[in-house]
């Protein structure tokens, strides 16, 4: 594996399974591979990962739009070396955290607010997204991204890595409440959402839910864009790919995203 620009490798980052990784992906901070980056946030490279409304956030284009080039050594690019395509992207935020519940913040929209505002020196990483692309899921790459956000946090100095989760599998049950679906779990005693189990393989434990953690405030007319549905009268409406109800008022559409904290010690 090349190394970043930091001289850290494979090994250096700590990954704790790197057998799980295909011999042929590479990874590279995007400060290595500023093209790669750029190519990485055009259409298309990371397709329906997110529902068209999670692009909309009150607040998460003021820190998303922070990643480069202010963090770029803590955002990772999986890169196919066959073929050089990109098959997968973390984006993660140092931020100052004092390691308690009371100063945890409150949810991603907090979380990256406080990385791009901040009153000391960051002593914390936290996840933001991890992405992958269509044609390589399905072969473990979602687990290997983990483990690297994990490694650059530890190659830093920041510890733990956070993640304010966005459950896979909660916009099938968007009338059960965040905490209520986060303890639901399978025979064997793992999470009963996909992503959690994910996150429970590899050691994180859930500190506590965030019933609200991104904001998305918008026109009606536009959340019917997004949603392809039609809201003839003010009230809360389930819609396609939403974890939660959309409030609908007054011509304006407001719907509060929630996460599940998630920490993996380093």
């Amino acid at each position: 594996m090349r190394p970043t620009p930091h001289g850290l490798e494979w090994q250096h980052w700590r990954v704790r399974a790197p057998e799980r990784a295909p011999a042929w992906l590479e990874v590279f901070s995007a400060e290595e591979r500023p093209q790669s980056w750029e190519l990485a946030q055009t259409e298309g490279t990371f397709p329906d990962v997110w529902p068209e409304y999670n692009h909309h956030g009150d607040n998460a284009g003021a820190y998303f739009g922070e990643l480069y080039p202010r963090f770029a050594r803590y955002q990772a690019l999986f890169v196919d070396g066959r073929s050089g395509a990109l098959a997968a992207r973390a984006r993660t935020v140092p931020f100052e955290w004092d390691g308690t519940l009371d100063d945890l913040p409150h949810g991603i929209d907090a979380v990256g607010m406080r990385a791009i505002s901040p009153v000391g020196a960051p002593t914390a990483l936290s996840a933001l997204a991890a992405e992958v692309a269509p044609s390589y899921r399905g072969l473990g790459l979602s687990g290997v991204v983990l483990q690297v956000m994990a490694a650059i946090a530890a190659s830093t100095g920041l510890s733990p890595l956070v993640a304010p989760v966005r459950p896979s599998w909660k916009d099938r049950y968007p009338l059960v409440p965040i905490e209520r679906y986060a303890a639901w779990v399978r025979q064997d005693g793992l999470p009963f959402d996909p992503w959690l189990r994910v996150h429970a393989r590899l050691g994180g434990r859930v500190l506590r839910c965030e019933p609200r953690s991104m904001q998305v405030t918008a026109s009606v007319r536009d959340w019917e864009a997004w949603t392809g549905m039609t809201f003839p009268e003010d009230g809360d409406y389930v819609f396609p790919g939403g974890l939660a109800l959309l409030n609908i008022s007054g011509g304006s559409g407001s719907y509060w995203e929630p996460n599940v904290w998630v920490q993996h010690d380093i």
